[in-house]
């Protein structure tokens, strides 16, 4: 039957917009099929046909296969924050460390300091967000979501934290000088601080201060005010310029943000910091993220790392990716789909040395 002459027909005619939406529509979305799904990296590797987060959590480990199959090796910055040890990535991380995924840690000090907590054989709690903070607050029992802590356990931490630092000679210390030594004194194999310390893994720190690691060093300095003594200090400028010779002496940078804050800006910053040393680092080759914040409200943690590009800090030809997960859930999947695949095996660790604040060798 012919067509009625004004109905209306939605179809291409123009042959270069015919090739064009051809070449667009080239690629199918792929169910996950989850009959044929036997691992972590089965399933990490379906998610690359899929869309929304699922296809950002494949791009995510393409970046990650690449930063440690790389024949010139990058130096891989883990930049953490937000509560990854209560929400219990503790092994996660410390398997990270363990296995060579990672050459420097930049984190905040609550997740180092959370570590050192259950390094000293004190736990985290199942609790609710529906608690009641008021009776939670008499019981001394301190709520992280719906995670407890023992106050007392924290008090006791940071008055431990206070008393090393007594037995520590005087002067400044970057934050990387004194993890190193704190970290000597957890003996438990699950920890990060003990791995990243016997892998030769520098920790900085450079909000300390702002965190119960920081409270116990200022119990050290009143006391030591009090007693009329010298006392240890925490120079953060010092961090800024042990940072950023490694960054310089690499060949290649790569980084992983987990959540974002002041250890996102601060790996960043150390490329645009690499002016101070006459170099152009060219910026991150690779990079990726796992966060929950979002780029419309202009702040760093959610800002996407195109946006950093505009300031020189991730490679313009970077291979890059962000996925918008929670980190409890993201994490877990990438890291255990490179173990399963044993890309890092032939990584070798980094020999880091150091003379006081001048980086000796990498």
């Amino acid at each position: 039957m012919a067509k009625n002459k004004n109905e209306f027909s939605l179809t291409l005619t123009d042959p270069v917009k015919k090739r064009e939406k051809l070449e667009t529509l080239s690629r199918q979305v792929t169910p996950v099929d989850l009959e044929k799904t036997q691992t972590i990296a089965d399933l990490v590797d379906s998610f690359k046909g899929m869309s929304i987060q699922a296809r950002r959590i494949g791009q995510c480990a393409d970046v990650f296969e690449s930063m440690l199959t790389d024949p010139d090796r990058p130096t891989i910055l883990l930049g953490i924050a937000g509560p990854l040890v209560a929400a219990g990535l503790r092994k996660t991380i410390r398997d990270m460390v363990a296995l060579n995924m990672v050459d420097v840690i930049v984190s905040t000090g609550a997740i180092l300091y959370q570590d050192i907590y259950q390094g000293r054989g004190f736990r985290h709690f199942h609790g609710s967000p529906m608690a009641d903070d008021n009776k939670l607050r008499d019981l001394y029992i301190d709520r992280i979501y719906d995670t407890y802590v023992d106050e007392e356990k924290f008090w006791e931490t940071d008055c431990w934290i206070g008393k090393f630092a007594d037995t520590l000679p005087a002067g400044i210390y970057s934050s990387r000088a004194f993890m190193d030594k704190l970290a000597l004194q957890i003996k438990d194999e699950n920890s990060i601080v003990a791995t990243a310390v016997k892998k030769g893994v520098p920790m900085f720190v450079p909000a300390i201060n702002d965190s119960s690691i920081g409270i116990g060093l200022t119990e050290h300095y009143h006391r030591a005010t009090r007693e009329k003594r010298e006392k240890m200090a925490i120079n953060s400028i010092r961090d800024n310029y042990e940072l950023t010779q490694i960054v310089v002496k690499s060949k290649k940078t790569a980084a992983i943000y987990i959540a974002g804050g002041v250890p996102k800006n601060y790996i960043n910053d150390s490329v645009v910091m690499a002016y101070i040393f006459g170099q152009e680092t060219g910026g991150h080759t690779y990079a990726f993220q796992l966060t929950t914040d979002v780029p419309h409200w202009g702040g760093l943690s959610g800002s996407t790392l195109d946006e950093a590009t505009s300031w020189g800090k991730i490679n313009k030809k970077a291979s890059k990716a962000m996925a918008f997960v929670e980190p409890s859930v993201s994490l877990p999947l990438l890291v255990g789909s490179m173990m399963q695949k044993g890309l890092y095996k032939n990584r070798k660790p980094l020999n880091i040395s150091w003379d006081n604040d001048i980086l000796t060798s990498l």
